[in-house]
């Protein structure tokens, strides 16, 4: 780097060689024919620098006038492409595309011919990067020079020796694909990508998969009958749980994307074949990913459809070893619901969603938490009350705070989609009766019910039936329950009446403000604080406020908040 004449740049005392390259860089800097500073970052061995050099070169590009392009970038291009280190020629690679479109014919012509040569150089890390950027520079050049340059690039990139440059030339075959006519397809791309598609590496095939729904879009419906349909049932049915798992993930996709004159017979004679051998495979993240889509095929295939052919698949997965299958199943139910009702599922959700709820990991168990608001909904308030009513109550007392929290969450949904009577004679009664339970965390947890419940619920029913046991819980035993009796009074204050406030929990605020336990009387002096429009504070008890928060004791710095609360 630099020129001549220029003094070693001076490290440390210490000798920290880690600040040598930044040294230099200032070194640099200090003379006068300094190379451009980005052009040296561009060189470095570390990858995230390079990266960072090379977008900030690439965005700088856009400020430059073509004639400035060619004087000053394309040079600094040209250099970087035919650098010593592989670093600077991989760092070129992600250059050319944004200085083509805006340069004479001729310079153009030079740099495809610097693409070329990166495209077949000696170091696969570059060759790597050569074709992590041939779709992208395939877009701006020009239709001849696609079909006579990059064509013949892309073919070799697909066949280097390397698997690591295979996989990154099929994604870029997609992105050619869209830029060709619907006749040059067959006979430039298509054989290629079918090679790709039974290439001997997975990590290739498994390419193929994951990009196949983009693939089917690019080369149009008749190449996806005649070409796509055997590739996706090959890949269906491939050696490797990581190609099946990345195929059996786009079905539902690939499926909506058929013709839609032929795509009820391609489904049922070639896709769901494979998709019934994969209900039952051997690995478990093969089952997940199909059961993450394949509700999806009932919008598809229509009601008998669904009945005779998926439903039965339905009803295994729901009975399956892994958790994660059933849970996939059970977040999907609304496209079944949608074309045959949840009916015909209800008998074999029941086991599933209760097996669910009892998993050891706690993890699962909160994921099927989440699920029951619309499971609720779907499958109705009697079903409900009778088979899942005792679940979502049992959560309330898991041992784990964030299913209880999850569970305190599932009652306000549940009574937004049932009502408020349906609280009242359900969900109330059982709730408030957690009050006087030995354990304190579960008296806790009907406080936190509560702060929930309260505004769903109403004025009537939080007066009448949870505003009585708030009250009583102020003479708790337990200091944390007796300070989350006054910040459960300040949550549902808004819900009460002026005079309930002032004749019923006025008193109680300030009986708790006079607690010995410090963290008590800071959250019943803040609610106090809260409702002063309503009622007013007594003066010495803002004193004593005002003198704890002046010793730093806070919300936030109580050391009885946040997790040791609940």
């Amino acid at each position: 780097m630099g020129s001549t004449g220029k003094s070693s740049p001076s490290i440390g005392a210490e000798g920290d060689d880690s600040l040598y390259p930044i040294a230099v860089l200032i070194d640099e800097l200090r003379n006068e024919d300094v190379q451009p500073p980005l052009e040296s970052l561009a060189t470095v061995e570390e990858t995230v620098v390079r990266d960072k050099a090379v977008e900030s070169l690439r965005k700088i590009s856009q400020e430059h006038s073509p004639v400035d392009l060619e004087v000053h970038f394309v040079p600094l291009v040209k250099r970087l492409a035919s650098g010593d280190w592989f670093t600077s020629r991989t760092s070129a690679c992600g250059l050319f595309s944004v200085c083509y479109p805006r340069v004479s014919s001729t310079v153009k012509a030079e740099i495809r011919q610097h693409f070329r040569t990166l495209c077949s150089d000696d170091t696969p890390m570059v060759r790597r990067a050569a074709a992590s950027k041939l779709g992208e520079f395939a877009k701006v050049l020009e239709l001849d020079y696609v079909k006579s340059d990059i064509i013949p690039l892309f073919t070799a990139l697909a066949s280097d020796e390397q698997d690591s440059v295979r996989l990154l030339a099929v994604e870029a075959g997609v992105s050619i694909a869209t830029l060709l006519p619907q006749e040059d397809l067959e006979a430039l791309v298509m054989p290629t990508l079918r090679q790709a598609a039974e290439d001997k590496s997975w990590r290739v095939r498994y390419m193929v998969a994951d990009k196949f729904s983009e693939l089917q879009k690019a080369v149009g419906p008749e190449i996806t009958k005649t070409d796509l349909v055997p590739a996706f049932q090959n890949l269906l049915k491939d050696c490797e749980a990581e190609v099946r798992a990345a195929a059996a993930n786009k079905v539902k996709v690939f499926c909506e994307n058929l013709p839609e004159d032929s795509r009820e017979t391609i489904i049922m004679t070639h896709i769901l074949p494979c998709v019934k051998e994969l209900v039952s495979d051997t690995n478990q993240h093969v089952k997940s990913a199909l059961a993450s889509v394949i509700m999806g095929l009932s919008t598809i295939l229509g009601k008998d459809n669904t009945v005779e052919h998926l439903l039965p698949l339905f009803l295994v997965q729901l009975k399956d070893e892994c958790p994660e299958v059933r849970l996939n199943i059970i977040s999907n139910l609304d496209c079944v619901n949608e074309v045959i009702g949840i009916r015909q599922l209800s008998q074999s959700l029941l086991p599933a969603i209760v097996e669910l709820a009892e998993d050891a990991k706690w993890r699962v168990r909160l994921a099927i938490i989440e699920y029951m608001p619309l499971l609720a909904g779907q499958l109705g308030v009697e079903f409900f009350d009778e088979k899942l009513n005792s679940l979502c109550m049992a959560w309330l007392i898991d041992h784990v705070f964030a299913i209880r929290e999850a569970a305190t969450c599932n009652l306000m949904k549940l009574v937004e989609k049932f009502g408020a009577e349906w609280a009242q004679n359900t969900i109330v009664p059982k709730v408030l009766g957690m009050a006087n339970d030995s354990n304190y965390l579960h008296r806790m947890t009907t406080l936190f019910c509560i702060n929930a419940l309260s505004g769903v619920c109403g004025q009537e029913i939080t007066t009448k039936h949870m505003l009585p046991v708030v009250l009583k819980m102020s003479t708790d035993q337990v200091a944390n329950v007796r300070f989350n009796v006054a910040r459960c009074l300040q949550k549902i204050g808004p819900v009460l009446d002026s005079s309930a406030l002032q004749a019923e929990v006025k008193p109680v605020l300030e009986k708790l403000a006079t607690d010995q336990d410090m963290d008590v009387k800071y959250f019943a002096l803040e609610a106090i604080s809260a409702h002063s429009t309503l009622f007013t504070c007594v003066p010495s008890l803002e004193g004593e406020k005002n003198l704890m928060c002046s010793h730093g004791l806070t919300a936030e710095s109580s050391m009885c908040t946040g997790q040791i609360v609940f």
